[in-house]
């Protein structure tokens, strides 16, 4: 079992970062940078998969951990639906919409793994705990 130190070394959280960057620089770009209701919320949404994955890390157990997980995971579709918007307006081309989709896709895809993850750890030392009091 690897030991994570800090949040830096969570690989969803460095894909949410890289996502992050992807989302800055798109709404930089003239027409889309101009809508600032969309453009700003969606650097809120992709500020916020970044942010609540160092949060729970940085809480106390497992259980607030995966609950700012599944915030995470829920800002990630928003960005999604959003993304949405940017491309019904031409915000972003068709290839730049995909690309970035499967990104947060895969962003998204990576939280929920480590979610099951942390859910089986919780389990598993649950089970040894039962175990050990019928020993």
């Amino acid at each position: 079992m690897v030991t994570i130190l800090k949040f830096e070394d969570i690989i969803a959280w460095q894909k949410a970062l890289e996502l992050s960057d992807i989302i800055y620089s798109h709404s930089n770009k003239e027409k889309f940078s101009k809508d600032f209701g969309l453009r700003d919320q969606m650097r809120r949404a992709s500020i916020s998969v970044v942010s609540n994955i160092a949060e729970g890390f940085e809480r106390e157990g497992n259980n607030q951990f995966i609950y700012f997980l599944l915030v995470a995971k829920a800002s990630a579709g928003e960005l999604r639906a959003q993304l949405y918007i940017a491309r019904n307006q031409n915000y972003i081309s068709m290839n730049e919409f995909e690309i970035i989709n499967q990104k947060v896709i895969e962003v998204s895809k990576t939280i929920s793994g480590f979610i099951s993850y942390l859910r089986t750890q919780k389990k598993n030392d649950l089970d040894a705990k039962k175990l050990s009091k019928h020993s």
